[in-house]
């Protein structure tokens, strides 16, 4: 969240409260992955608000940069790999499987390379203006190949997954990246975390969804079957 330590950290919470409440509503282990995803952005602001207050303070420069190293890992590294594999996981015919396993290697592509980029190269975090902008040394080369393999991992998913109303939390991702691309183009990977954190209500939705279904299944097959 770009816009100061209170609104990072209150993020932080609330979206920990939603993902623990998504996982309650898990009914098998195959959906954690899934119902976790609130907690990782929960996780991501609170770094984020770590940083709102330490980067103004020079004594705490050990502090800004474990900060701004575990909002780039959950950002450039766990979320493109996170959100595909959970949804995998949430697949249950073999041909969307099949072209959920696609997204998954493209997503740990795109991980291990930022994995690399974060590990080799200079990263740093500066408050400019209103916001927090992420300064990254990476290779501009192969930029055009990593944004579109990031996005395919990470949005493309939700459009191929036998879950009925998980297209919407794929719509919302684009829609929220747009966005973020047309007026916050300097500061999009925070922006944009911003913006999907958001989305995580829509996991909690989706997750009700799941688990009433589940439920009228198993009423279903409790029932007696009565013939003619």
């Amino acid at each position: 969240m770009c816009f100061s330590a209170t609104a990072s950290f209150s993020a932080g919470i609330v979206l920990t409260v939603i993902g623990v409440a998504s996982i309650k509503k898990t009914t098998h282990k195959s959906q954690l992955l899934f119902a976790g995803i609130p907690i990782i952005f929960g996780i991501q602001q609170i770094a984020e608000g770590i940083l709102w207050v330490s980067l103004p303070n020079p004594d705490l420069l050990n502090t800004q940069k474990y900060a701004t190293y575990v909002f780039l890992l959950f950002a450039q590294i766990i979320w493109p790999s996170w959100v595909p594999l959970a949804i995998l996981k949430l697949e249950k015919r073999s041909t969307r499987k099949t072209i959920q396993r696609f997204f998954v290697g493209a997503g740990l592509l795109v991980a291990c390379y930022l994995a690399y980029c974060l590990l080799v190269f200079k990263v740093e975090a500066k408050i400019i203006g209103q916001h927090i902008a992420y300064i990254q040394d990476y290779p501009v080369v192969l930029r055009k190949y990593v944004i579109p393999l990031y996005a395919i991992a990470t949005i493309a998913p939700s459009f191929f997954s036998h879950i009925k109303r998980l297209w919407l939390l794929g719509l919302s991702i684009a829609i929220s990246y747009i966005i973020t691309v047309l007026f916050y183009e300097h500061y999009i990977l925070s922006v944009w975390c911003f913006f999907s954190s958001i989305i995580s209500i829509a996991i909690y939705i989706i997750m009700i969804e799941i688990s009433n279904e589940e439920k009228l299944k198993k009423i279903e097959l409790t029932q007696p079957q009565h013939g003619l």
